[in-house]
């Protein structure tokens, strides 16, 4: 494949993956795979344009969670996955971040650590270390 295409597939796996870690459904992960078992890029070059996206996807949640609680400070969180997120991040605090990347439970995370104003230094250590585990392990089953 020419560079233009090989670049696109990157391009194309960094926006599956940030879809995948917002509040939408996506499938970075038979992404990410298809991508190493075709053998155009290097697992590194696959791994950071994954963990980026999906990084800046979890990234957004929290940003969505700071700004509700900025706008809307005494509204509650509802949602059912919120208040167990909400017991869990009180609980444990930011570490509970590296579990971001499950299913379900991963996106109400990095929306609750915004809403509970978690920094958004330690919320990118954490979100990004879980995030990048997960591809780093999919990518060495997928080897």
């Amino acid at each position: 494949m020419n560079e233009i295409g090989s670049d696109i597939n990157l391009i194309g796996l960094f926006l599956s993956a940030f879809v995948s870690s917002t509040l939408l459904p996506g499938g970075s992960e038979i992404a990410l795979v298809y991508l190493a078992q075709q053998g155009e890029h290097s697992p590194a070059a696959l791994w950071l344009a994954a963990t980026t996206g999906n990084t800046l996807g979890g990234l957004s949640s929290w940003l969505l969670g700071w700004w509700l609680q900025h706008r809307f400070p005494l509204r509650r969180l509802d949602d059912s996955k919120h208040r167990q997120a909400l017991v869990r991040l009180r609980r444990w605090g930011s570490p509970v971040l590296l579990l971001s990347w499950l299913p379900v439970i991963g996106d109400p995370l990095c929306l609750v650590a915004g809403w509970l104003r978690i920094g958004l230094g330690r919320a990118l250590l954490f979100i990004a270390l879980g995030k990048g585990a997960r591809y780093a392990v999919l990518l060495a089953l997928s080897a």
